[in-house]
Order: structure tokens, then C-alpha cells, then sequence
């Protein structure tokens, strides 16, 4: 089949991605999970079933419905299942504990908990919730149920933060979100029904699910991979010929270690990255691991999923940028008062178009901080835009390109200059003795705050050498106070580092 899209202004359900591609091509693999292969048309029949099943249970448009499910074929058709039903699905990370779970069911008021029995028995304690639990073993099967009418502003997801400054904030996603965000991405990194795109990241953080929605919406495969362990994440990628291969900053510096994916993977084509700024010394190890395959670098923020990428062939000369915005979207850099920046000049960056979200649910003052009205609107313009103020400082360069400089709140006040925590990564990546670095702070009286670093050696990596190099290539004011050797950082849900857990591990 093609991998035509309709224009998203047309488009209602985001459950019809999977329901036209099933109708389309059924007997086209839809999801690979180990030795089990799901075709479009039994996903479909799966996703229909459970909306039926949702609606026999009195589920009505708009209730929430959470998905705690493994990531895979079922958690799939439960995700396209409760919005064909019209219901709000509410996606929850099936590594998070109790505590974690019942606030986001309390939170986003879920009427129903799809889960199973499986995952739950796993679970150090019974979940305390008043939503009703379905395990989803006890769905009816069908294929003749309707998809319940909606329109592009309808809301049809909210995905949780990870938390990791603070409790989660429920982004709530419209169904036409999710169709932009899908055609985005299919329409810059090229994706087709030919495709074998991997699935190493979990359903409840965007990125992870827009793996599923960009195969839906083509008529591509899933490749579901579950293993943290790289040398066997590698030997899914080679025996499943994985063409699309999506991951985060944590996982790549992971995979470079890996001898096997220093060997070139022969069905690869495309390398994507997002939910961090991949060090460039990453990026050219990438490159030179896998030259025949495009790395695309991306950046993103939940509250409007994507914003930027950088086309790969501009990627071995501007290594360290995050390019252009994606298509359908405009992003400003704007200084304090509102006005844009010129090149070199660091502002805030603002991101416009379909993909920003409606705004955090059940949370209207921290919405109005953040998705604020256009600030360049013609005057006599009704004020009814409203753009992500994204809280990440970047500039542009002369051809227009975009480079990250530092999030607005995390800009390290030190001996009277402002640091970026992401320079002195940088910087700690290039010595060649780290293969993971987080750069933090703590305060301190007389500098105002004082630079640490956490760090993962690499195989040869030696702490003296990584301090001397610091002395010679920092200057004195970004050089780390204290560097401190972990075994391994921690990490968010969604893969990403997570500061605050790597700083409360045993020493």
C-alpha cells in the first residue's frame, strides 16, 4: 500500500490510522514481538473489541481510560480500542509502582484501568484506586464496531511527565495532535509500508507512541523490543532487519559500546534521536558506525511533541545543531520582551503550529505560564492561538538553524557567569574517558553554585585523566567542583537521565 496521508484538517478519530491501514492491506504485519507477529487486520478486530467491550461497560465519549499494559500488540489495540470508543486514553509506563500509577489514575479521574492480570501480580502491592480495573482477557472479540465520531480538538490523549523535577502534569493531546504529529514525522524521516521500525520505547512517552502511530498511519511494522540489555537490543535489530531505529541520548551512548552495532546493519536506513541533545562526539561515533544509514537529530518537548529536526545531510557539518522546524510548524526565538532574536542572539524558544497541545489537564494556571497567546499576531487578530513557551534557551545561526543552548530554569549561576550543564557533558563526552555524564549543581556560598558531574567510565576510562583534561580544556568557571564515578545514571520512565534519581544513588 502507500503511505498517502489525507490532509489533517480533514481527519476526525485518530483510531481511523488503524482502521483505514487495516482495511486497506490486513494481511500486512502490523507488530513483531518476539516470535509473534500481529497482523493489521487481527489488531484492528482487537482494537474494536475492547471499544465494544468499553462501551458495554458504560464508558461514554470523554471518560479517561488508563493503558497499563505491556508495551506490544495489546497495549496497541487497548491504546486505538479506547479511542475508537471515543474515551480519553491515559497511557501509563508499565515499569511505574503503585504510588506512581494511583496518582495518575486520581489525577486524570480514569473511570477504568485496562491492564491484566500479568502485570499486575507483578506489582509489590495491590493498585488502591476507585477507577474499575478491566483485565483485558475478558474483552469481546469484534469487527463490525464503529469508530465513535470525533473532531480534530477533541481531546483523545493525555501522557504524563515523567516527574523527574516535580509530580507529573497530565499534557492533554487533541486527536488532531496526533495526526500532525504523525504526518510530520512520516513526511520528514520518509516512512513508508515497507518499513521496520522499532519499538524501544514505552507507549507513555510521545515519542515511544508516535513509533506506533506513524506505523499505523503507513502501513509500516513494529518491531518490539524489550531487552535494556544493548548487545541483544543489537541482535534484534540485525535478525529483524529494523529499517527505522529511534532512540534516545542514554540508549546511543549504550550502543556505541556495543562491539556488534560498531559492524554495519545492512536493512538499516535511518537513525533518529530526540529527548536530549545527543553529545557530538556521539553523533560522529554514530555516523562513523553506521555511514550508510540518515541520523536524523531531533528536539521535542511533550507539550507540543515535536519542534525541530536537522536534515541528515547537514548533519556531519552542523553536528551539534537541531535544525529547522518540522514541517506544519513555526518556531520563534524570542528575547524578554517578545521580540525576535537575530542570528547568535539567545532567546526562548516558542513553537506554533498543529501539534501544540491543549494544555495540562486539570491544571489551568500552569497552562497559562506556558501555552501562552501568539505574541506576533497582527494587531485586530482575535486572541485565540495559543503557542508553547517551551523554556529552552537556543540560537539561531546565519542559514537559519537552530542550536540548543540550556533549559531556561537549569542555566548554572557560577562565579558570576551563566553555565550551561550541557557544554560541560560536552566537554567530559570529548575526553574520550565517559561513555554517560550528567552535569548538576549545588549550592555554595561563596560561588552561588558549584558545578558536579556524575559520569559512567568507559571500558579504559580513568578519573585522573578525566580531571586533568577538565583543567586543560575548561576554562575555570565550568570546570566541575566534583565528579563522582557511578556504575550507572539514573534513568526517567521514558529513558531519558533522570538527575535527581542519579544524585540520591549510594556512592
Amino acid at each position: 500500500m502507500s503511505s498517502s496521508i489525507p490532509p489533517v484538517q480533514l481527519l476526525g478519530n485518530a483510531a481511523q490510522m488503524l482502521l483505514e491501514t487495516a482495511a486497506a492491506d490486513p494481511a500486512r504485519p502490523a507488530v513483531i514481538d518476539g516470535d509473534a507477529t500481529t497482523r493489521y487486520s487481527e489488531l484492528a478486530a482487537r482494537s474494536l473489541g475492547i471499544a465494544r467491550t468499553l462501551q458495554s461497560v458504560g464508558v461514554e465519549p470523554d471518560d479517561r481510560v488508563a493503558v497499563f499494559l505491556h508495551r506490544g500488540a495489546e497495549a496497541a489495540a487497548a491504546f486505538f480500542g479506547v479511542l475508537a470508543c471515543g474515551a480519553i486514553a491515559v497511557t501509563v509506563n508499565e515499569s511505574l509502582r503503585p504510588r506512581q500509577v494511583e496518582y495518575i489514575l486520581g489525577h486524570a479521574g480514569a473511570s477504568l484501568l485496562l491492564t491484566s492480570s500479568d502485570l499486575t501480580r507483578r506489582l509489590p502491592r495491590p493498585l488502591e484506586t476507585s477507577a474499575r480495573v478491566l483485565d483485558l482477557d475478558d474483552a469481546l472479540p469484534s469487527d463490525s464496531f464503529q469508530a465513535v465520531a470525533r473532531v480534530g480538538g477533541d481531546v483523545a490523549h493525555i501522557i504524563y511527565t515523567s516527574g523527574s523535577t516535580g509530580l507529573p502534569k497530565g499534557v492533554t493531546i487533541s486527536h488532531e495532535n496526533l495526526w500532525a504529529g504523525m504526518a510530520a514525522v512520516v513526511d520528514y524521516v520518509g516512512i513508508t509500508s515497507n518499513d521496520r521500525i522499532a519499538s524501544l520505547l514505552p507507549f507513555s512517552f510521545d515519542y515511544g507512541l508516535n513509533q506506533l502511530l506513524c506505523c499505523a498511519g503507513t502501513g509500516a511494522t513494529l518491531v518490539v523490543e524489550r531487552s535494556p540489555i544493548p548487545h541483544r537490543i543489537v541482535g534484534a535489530l540485525r535478525s529483524e532487519e529494523v529499517t527505522v531505529l529511534p532512540a534516545v541520548p542514554p540508549l546511543w551512548l549504550q550502543l556505541l559500546t556495543v562491539e556488534g552495532f560498531r559492524e554495519r546493519l545492512p536493512a538499516l536506513r535511518v537513525m533518529t534521536n530526540t529527548g536530549g541533545r545527543l553529545p557530538i562526539d556521539a553523533v560522529r561515533q554514530l555516523r562513523r558506525c553506521q555511514p550508510h544509514a540518515d541520523l536524523v537529530l531531533m528536539y521535542g518537548l511533550t507539550e507540543a511533541f515535536r519542534s525541530t529536526y536537522l536534515a541528515p545531510d547537514a548533519v556531519d557539518r552542523k553536528p551539534g545543531s537541531i535544525g529547522k522546524a518540522i514541517p506544519g510548524a513555526e518556531i520563534l526565538v524570542l528575547n524578554e520582551r517578545l521580540e525576535r532574536c537575530g542570528p547568535g542572539e539567545t532567546g526562548q524558544l516558542v513553537h506554533r503550529g498543529a501539534t501544540v497541545a491543549l494544555g495540562y489537564w486539570n491544571d489551568p494556571d500552569t497552562t497559562s505560564l506556558v501555552f501562552r497567546p501568539y505574541p506576533l499576531r497582527p494587531p485586530g487578530t482575535p486572541d485565540s492561538e495559543r503557542v508553547v513557551f517551551s523554556g529552552d534557551l537556543v540560537y539561531q545561526d546565519e542559514d537559519g538553524d537552530l542550536f540548543f543552548v540550556s533549559r531556561k530554569d537549569k542555566l548554572i549561576k557560577t562565579l558570576g557567569y551563566r553555565v550551561s550543564p550541557d557544554e560541560v557533558a560536552d566537554a567530559l563526552y570529548g575526553s574520550g574517558e565517559v561513555v554517560e555524564a550528567l552535569v548538576t549543581s549545588e549550592p555554595d556560598d561563596l560561588r552561588g553554585a558549584r558545578i558536579v558531574a556524575y559520569v559512567v567510565l568507559s571500558d579504559n576510562g580513568r578519573l585522573d585523566r578525566l580531571k586533568a583534561f577538565c583543567a586543560r580544556e575548561l576554562p575555570r568557571y565550568m570546570q566541575p567542583s566534583r565528579i563522582e564515578v557511578r556504575p550507572a545514571l539514573g534513568r526517567t520512565p521514558s529513558g531519558k537521565h533522570d538527575p535527581a534519581a542519579t544524585v540520591a544513588q549510594l556512592r
